[in-house]
C-alpha cells in the first residue's frame, strides 16, 4: 500500500537529501503502481519488465529535480507514461506500417486473455475486458489511469496532473471514455447473443472478426435502432461496479527490480536479464 501524502513527501525529501532507507521505502511502495500502470498500457507485452525497470531508473536519476516532494505520485505516473510512449515509438520505427483493421493482438501475449483465464473473472468482468478491445487506440493510457483512480491509487487531481490537463478537462475525457466503454460492452453483448440478431448478422457479414472503432460505431448504430439488440442491454452493470472488482492482483515484479531500492540502481541497465524476442508477425 502506498504511503499517505504527508509521509510520502517526507520520504521523498529525505531521499533527495541522500537517505538510502527513505529511497528504499519509496521504491518498494511504488513498484506495484508502476507495474499496474505500465502493464495495462502495454497490454501485458513482454516489454513490461524492461519499461518498469527503465522507469524506476529514471525516477531515481531525476528525483533531485522534483521541486514539490508531495507531487511524487503524479510525477512518477508521468515518467512511466513517457517511458511507455518512448517504447512504442521505438517499436514503431522497426515495424512495417499496418492497416488499423490488422492491428489484432497475438492471443499468446494478450493481457485481456490472461486476465480472463488466470483470474477467472465473472461474466460482467469478462464482458468489460472484451469491451476494452473496442476502445480507441489512444484510450489505453487514460483507462489505465482511471482504473488506478477507481482502486484508490490515484486521485482525480493526480490523474489530471499526469495527463497535463485541467481537472475539468480530465473529468470530461473520463466521461467520454465511459461512454465508449458502455458502447463497447453493448457491442460485445449483441455479438455474443444467443439467438443472434439476423439483421446484425447481415450488417456485419463482411467484418471478418475485425475489432476496430469503425466497426464499434457501425454496430452501435444498428443496436440503437434494433429492438432485438436493445433488449440485450437492460442489465448492464455500472462500469464503476465492474472496475471495483476487476483490479488485477498478483503481478509480482521480478526479484531483480527490488534492487531499485539501492543507490546503485542505474547499474541495472548493465545487468538486466536477456531481452525477450518480440514477435512482429
Amino acid at each position: 500500500m502506498t504511503p499517505d501524502r504527508e509521509s510520502l513527501a517526507a520520504d521523498v525529501a529525505a531521499a533527495q537529501a541522500g537517505d538510502k532507507a527513505a529511497l528504499g521505502r519509496i521504491m518498494a511502495a511504488f513498484l506495484p503502481l508502476a507495474y499496474k500502470l505500465i502493464g495495462r498500457e502495454l497490454d501485458g507485452h513482454v516489454d513490461v519488465d524492461d519499461v518498469v525497470q527503465e522507469t524506476m531508473v529514471r525516477v531515481v536519476d531525476r528525483l533531485g529535480t522534483l521541486r514539490d516532494p508531495s507531487s511524487f505520485r503524479s510525477w512518477l505516473v508521468a515518467v512511466a507514461k513517457n517511458e511507455v510512449r518512448r517504447r512504442w515509438s521505438r517499436r514503431q520505427q522497426v515495424l512495417d506500417p499496418v492497416e488499423p483493421g490488422d492491428q489484432l493482438a497475438d492471443p499468446q501475449a494478450d493481457f485481456v486473455e490472461v486476465t480472463i483465464l488466470r483470474l477467472g473473472i465473472l461474466d460482467a468482468r469478462r464482458e468489460f475486458a472484451e469491451a476494452v478491445r473496442w476502445l480507441d487506440h489512444e484510450d489505453g493510457g487514460l483507462l489505465a489511469l482511471w482504473r488506478l483512480e477507481n482502486e484508490g491509487e490515484l486521485s482525480r487531481a493526480e490523474v489530471a496532473e499526469a495527463l497535463g490537463i485541467s481537472l475539468h478537462h480530465a473529468g470530461v475525457r473520463i466521461q467520454r471514455l465511459k461512454g465508449r466503454l458502455t458502447t463497447g460492452r453493448a457491442v460485445v453483448r449483441a455479438l455474443a447473443a444467443e439467438p443472434g440478431c439476423p439483421a446484425l448478422d447481415a450488417a456485419t457479414a463482411d467484418r471478418d472478426g475485425a475489432v476496430t472503432p469503425l466497426w464499434r460505431n457501425r454496430i452501435a448504430r444498428h443496436i440503437r435502432s434494433c429492438a432485438c439488440c436493445c433488449g440485450y442491454q437492460g442489465d448492464l452493470m455500472p462500469v464503476e461496479v465492474v472496475l471495483a472488482g476487476a483490479a488485477l492482483r498478483g503481478m509480482a515484479p521480478p526479484r531483480r527490480l527490488y534492487s531499485a531500492a539501492s543507490p546503485v540502481l542505474p547499474a541495472a541497465r548493465r545487468h538486466s536479464a536477456p531481452r525477450h524476442a518480440v514477435s512482429v508477425g
